[in-house]
């Protein structure tokens, strides 16, 4: 997934030549264009430093710059070309203009419209994260793969004992260490024990394997700190606790890099769609573009929020009377949770935390006003480790 863009512009007429990349996982389709007919094609391995020796070679003197997509090949190769003292661009590939139904999609054809739209301004490059939230960003992922893998050894579990009419040891369907011991005790065929074992295996495994994980975040947040002063700051929040905090900064980065106070929640798919024409406004559904995963941990910490937040508890009645009664639970927390990542904007860019301004003349929530998706978000929460 892309980064919210920079807010620094490209300037082509800084420029002499424009260097477009179509890259996998061997080797590059690379283009060249400058300001006037000349184009060269050719095809390269995946190595910055061959690519580097070319442009040396055939454009000493010349002013650089180079494009690609982002991709599954990572940000190594901008590491190397800006090391260079060569500005390149990541651009999210569903921004590059294309042509309505291209007939014919080549690496050589694809690199050249990367350098045109380059040489036009057309390109807006994603931003490219630091080393230290690169590195974040791969611990918060593996623990999310280890919570994924527990809850599908649980429903796993649950799903076999359904199949053998065998009943689970917990009546409201929760597990706990008391479970997991009348699990290995429940009486079965060979077989049907065998498989259970496995599986009790492979969930204690992937329980052990989280909490690891989430305990190298907390060291390596420790020992950083930009990490560990940012962490401060957003888990002052209400509702936003350390797992939900580490996981928006290893998407968003920098905090430095974000320009407006819309940017965050449109990054993370949370602003509505709109197709409007004309004097005719039409808004739908939040676009829900971005990571799905941090999306919905905000999703469940506005749940969280608007029980501590006398602020964020009217502001969710506010939008919640105005819906109809189908609807009005999902879109009022959708619309907290928009108004979470409005603080996240303020506190990381003013440096500093966040602090309740307490209310005892709003009353708290009924059980009528949080009734439909409340329900379900437990159900997923109970899955957590």
């Amino acid at each position: 997934m892309t980064q919210p863009a920079h807010d620094i512009s490209f300037i082509p007429r800084d420029y002499d030549i424009f260097g477009g990349l179509d890259v996998d996982k061997k080797s590059m389709a690379v283009t060249f264009r400058d300001h006037g007919t000349m184009r060269k094609s050719l095809k390269l391995p995946h190595s910055g430093r061959q690519l580097l020796n070319y442009t040396r070679k055939h454009f000493p003197g010349q002013r650089v710059a180079f494009v690609y997509e982002a991709g599954p090949t990572g940000f190594g190769l901008h590491d190397e070309l800006t090391a260079a003292h060569h500005p390149c661009l990541v651009v999210s590939p569903a921004m590059v203009p294309t042509a309505a139904r291209p007939r014919v999609k080549t690496n050589r054809l694809d690199s050249n419209k990367l350098a045109e739209g380059l040489r036009g301004g057309q390109l807006r490059s994603i931003h490219v994260p630091a080393t230290s939230y690169r590195e974040l960003r791969h611990l918060v992922q593996l623990r999310d793969t280890q919570v994924a893998q527990l809850r599908a050894s649980k429903c796993r579990i649950k799903s076999l004992l359904l199949y053998e009419g065998i009943p689970f040891p917990a009546a409201n369907g929760q597990w706990s260490g008391q479970v997991l011991r009348q699990l290995e005790a429940l009486p079965c065929s060979r077989a049907v024990r065998f498989k259970l074992d496995q599986l009790i295996d492979a969930l204690q495994f992937h329980f052990q394997s989280a909490a690891r994980v989430q305990k190298e975040i907390r060291h390596y947040c420790q020992k950083d700190p930009e990490l560990r002063q940012s962490i401060s700051f957003l888990t002052s929040l209400p509702g936003v606790g350390s797992i939900t905090a580490t996981h928006a900064l290893a998407r968003l980065g920098d905090w430095r890099e974000i320009s407006n106070v819309r940017q965050i929640a449109g990054f993370l798919g949370l602003v509505s769609s709109e197709h409007s024409t004309g004097d005719k406004e039409n808004r739908g559904e939040i676009t829900r573009i971005g990571d799905s995963r941090l999306r919905n941990k905000l999703i469940q910490c506005a749940w969280t929020a608007i029980r501590k937040d006398p602020e964020l508890r009217a502001f969710y009645r506010r939008i919640y009377e105005r819906q109809p009664k189908k609807v009005a639970a999902r879109k009022a927390i959708v619309a907290v949770a928009r108004k979470l990542t409005t603080r996240m904007y303020a506190v990381l860019k003013e440096q500093r935390p966040f602090v309740i301004r307490p209310d005892s003349s709003i009353a708290p929530l009924t059980a009528a006003e949080t009734v439909g998706p409340r329900e379900r978000l437990d159900s997923a929460q109970n899955e957590q480790p």
